[in-house]
C-alpha cells in the first residue's frame, strides 16, 4: 500500500495581484471570443461599400475612416489576444500596405471555425496542424489562380487598372480619379529600374476647399505656405539647408551691459549686425539661391538675405527636411555659414504658385519630357531625385486625411506589384476558389485533422460573404455566397466574384470587369491570418502581472498660472 501524501494547501506561485487564466474554458475559449469581436469591428469596414468608423483617440483626435489600419492603430487594444491579430494586421500593413482588413477577418473567422471543433473535442494541436496543411494548399493553390500581370515597363492605364480595387475599397465612386493621380504621380518618379521604386518619392499635400476634381499632380516637392522673404522665384539655383536657426546666435550666460553715452547705445548692435551681415556676404559669394531653414528665421537674418536676393523657405518638419535633402541633393547643415561644395544642393525651379486660393512653393527638378527643360543647361544632378506630390483638395480636413490614406495605399500597391507583378480575381473570386479546391484536398485526407483542414476553407468564405453583406444587406451574404458556389464548380468559374452594385443576381466575372488584386497581398494575407490564428490557439494559459505604477498624479487645472 502506498503512503498517501497530502497536498500542500493555499501554494501561493506568483504575488499578489498576478491574474492566471488557464483551460479550455478559461484561456482558449475568451481568447477566441476577443480576437472575434476585434474581428467583427472592422468587419463592417470591408470593401467598397464597407461603413465608416469615427474613431476619437487617447488625445481626442477626430478620424471618421474605413481604413482597418487606422482604426486598430487608433483604438488602444489592451486584450493580450487581442494584441496578436492587431501584430498580425501591422506586419501586413509594413509589408504590403494593404489588405489589412482581410487579415482581421480571414483570422477572426478561422477562429469562430476552431471554436465549433473545440467544443465538438478535438485539441487545438491537430487544429493548428490541419490549418498549417490547408494554408500550404491554399498558397500552392494561389500560384495558379494569376490571370494577368502588370506589364514591363509598366504604363498609366495598367497601373490606373491595378490599383483601382485597393483605392475603390476605401473611396468607393472616386476610385478613377484617385488611381489616375497616383498612376501619374508613380510614373512620374520611375525609376529606369522599377524594383527600386521608393514610395518617399510621391508625396501628398492637402489643401483644404474645392472638390476632389481639382486634384492635381505636380513634379517636384509643394509646401504649403509662402516663402519668407521677397524672393518668390529662382531658376538653377544652389541650396543651402540649415537645421539651426537663421538667426543671431543667444549667449549662454545673460550679461549686463553698462552704456555711458549716447554714441555707445547707438553703435550697441552694430557689431552684432556686421558679424551676421558677414556670414550671409559669405552664403551668398558661395553662389547659393536658396536657404531652406528647419527653425527661426530671425527678422534681421531676413533683411540681408532680402537685400542679397536670397530666397528662404521655412520647413518645420524634420521628415520634410530630409526628404527635401533628398530631392536636392543637399547636406543639412548644424552651424550657420557657407557651405561647401558638396554640401550645397541644386534645384532647378523654385516658385511660388497659387492652388485653389492658396499660395504655395514649389521646388522641382526638371527632368527630359518636361516644357521647359533644356539639354544645355541641365544639371547632371538633378536626373538623380525625383519627386511627385499630389495635391489634394477637399472640402474638410477629415475628408482630406481620408483621401490621403487612399493614396498611400495605392501607392504601396503599386511598390508590391512592381516586385510581383501577378494579378488574381478580385471581388472575392479567389477566396472562393481557393475555399472549394481546400475543401476538395481536406476531403481526401485521414485521420482528425480533416476537419480543421475543412473549416479552414469554409473560413475563406467570409471574404465574398463580407463584401455581399455590406453591400446589399444581411440577408443576402449567403444567397450571393451559393450562387458563387455553383458557377465555380462550373468550367471556367475561378473568376466569378461579387457584384457590389447587384446589377443582376449579386454576381460579376471579376476579369471581365477588370477587378483585380495583387497575388502577392493575398499571400502575405493567408500567411498572417493563419499565423495569428494558431499563434491563439496555442496559448493554453494566460499570466498577468499587476501593472507597475502608483497613484495616478493629479491634473492640473485649466487656469493654474493665474494669481
Amino acid at each position: 500500500m502506498s503512503l498517501k501524501v497530502p497536498k500542500a494547501q493555499n501554494l501561493q506561485l506568483f504575488k499578489d495581484g498576478y491574474k492566471h487564466l488557464q483551460g479550455l474554458d478559461e484561456a482558449v475559449l475568451r481568447n477566441i471570443q476577443a480576437v472575434a469581436e476585434l474581428s467583427d469591428l472592422v468587419r463592417t469596414s470591408f470593401g467598397p461599400n464597407g461603413r465608416n468608423k469615427l474613431v476619437i483617440n487617447h488625445l481626442g483626435k477626430l478620424f471618421v475612416t474605413s481604413d482597418a489600419a487606422t482604426i486598430i492603430r487608433e483604438i488602444e487594444v489592451v486584450h493580450p489576444a487581442a494584441k496578436l491579430l492587431v501584430m498580425a494586421s501591422q506586419a501586413q500593413e509594413q509589408e504590403m500596405g494593404d489588405s489589412t482588413n482581410t487579415v482581421m477577418i480571414l483570422a477572426g473567422e478561422m477562429l469562430k471555425k476552431a471554436e465549433q471543433l473545440l467544443i465538438m473535442g478535438l485539441v487545438p494541436s491537430e487544429i493548428i496542424k490541419g490549418y498549417e496543411l490547408a494554408s500550404a494548399k491554399a498558397l500552392a493553390e494561389l500560384e495558379s489562380l494569376s490571370t494577368s500581370s502588370l506589364p514591363s515597363p509598366p504604363t498609366k492605364s495598367a497601373l490606373a487598372t491595378a490599383l483601382k480595387p485597393a483605392i475603390a475599397s476605401k473611396q468607393y465612386g472616386y476610385e478613377d480619379t484617385l488611381a489616375n493621380l497616383v498612376a501619374e504621380a508613380a510614373l512620374t518618379v520611375m525609376p529606369p529600374n522599377p524594383k527600386n521604386f521608393n514610395v518617399d518619392n510621391v508625396r501628398v499635400v492637402k489643401i483644404m476647399g474645392g472638390s476632389l476634381s481639382g486634384s492635381k499632380v505636380v513634379r517636384g516637392m509643394v509646401f504649403g505656405k509662402e516663402p519668407e522673404g521677397i524672393v518668390k522665384k529662382v531658376q538653377k539655383a544652389k541650396v543651402a539647408v540649415f537645421t539651426c536657426a537663421v538667426d543671431i546666435s543667444q549667449t549662454e550666460t545673460k550679461g549686463t551691459v553698462l552704456i555711458k553715452s549716447a554714441d555707445e547705445m547707438l553703435n550697441f548692435t552694430r557689431g552684432e549686425e556686421k558679424h551676421l551681415e558677414k556670414i550671409f556676404q559669405e552664403i551668398a559669394d558661395s553662389g547659393v539661391k536658396v536657404v531652406i531653414a528647419g527653425s527661426t528665421v530671425g527678422e534681421l537674418a531676413l533683411h540681408y538675405l532680402n537685400r542679397m536676393n536670397i530666397a528662404v523657405l521655412k520647413v518645420l518638419s524634420k521628415f520634410e527636411l530630409r526628404r527635401l535633402c533628398r530631392v536636392v541633393n543637399a547636406t543639412p547643415l548644424a552651424r550657420l555659414g557657407a557651405p561647401t561644395a558638396e554640401e550645397a544642393g541644386f534645384v532647378d525651379v523654385f516658385e511660388t504658385t497659387e492652388i485653389g486660393g492658396d499660395r504655395v512653393t514649389v521646388l522641382r527638378q526638371v527632368v527630359e519630357g518636361d516644357p521647359d527643360f533644356d539639354p544645355r543647361t541641365a544639371d547632371a544632378r538633378s536626373e538623380k531625385t525625383r519627386t511627385a506630390t499630389i495635391v489634394l483638395r477637399g472640402a474638410t480636413q477629415n475628408r482630406l486625411d481620408d483621401l490621403e490614406r487612399a493614396v498611400d495605399d495605392g501607392v504601396n500597391v503599386i511598390k508590391a506589384l512592381l516586385k510581383d507583378p501577378r494579378l488574381v480575381p478580385g471581388a472575392g473570386a479567389t477566396e472562393l476558389e481557393l475555399a472549394r479546391r481546400v475543401e476538395t484536398y481536406g476531403a481526401g485526407l485521414k485521420g482528425l485533422s480533416q476537419h480543421a483542414v475543412r473549416r479552414w476553407a469554409q473560413a475563406l468564405e467570409v471574404v465574398p460573404r463580407t463584401l455581399a453583406e455590406n453591400a446589399l444587406g444581411g440577408g443576402e451574404g449567403n444567397e450571393v455566397v451559393s450562387r458563387l458556389w455553383a458557377k465555380h464548380e462550373g468550367p471556367g468559374g475561378e473568376a466569378w466574384g461579387v457584384d457590389v452594385e447587384a446589377e443582376t443576381d449579386g454576381t460579376l466575372s471579376a476579369t471581365e470587369h477588370q477587378i483585380l488584386d495583387s497575388l502577392a497581398a493575398k499571400q502575405w494575407a493567408i500567411k498572417l491570418a493563419t499565423e495569428a490564428a494558431t499563434s491563439v490557439l496555442s496559448v493554453d494559459s494566460i499570466i498577468m502581472s499587476r501593472p507597475a505604477g502608483g497613484p495616478k498624479i493629479p491634473q492640473q487645472s485649466g487656469n493654474w498660472d493665474e494669481d
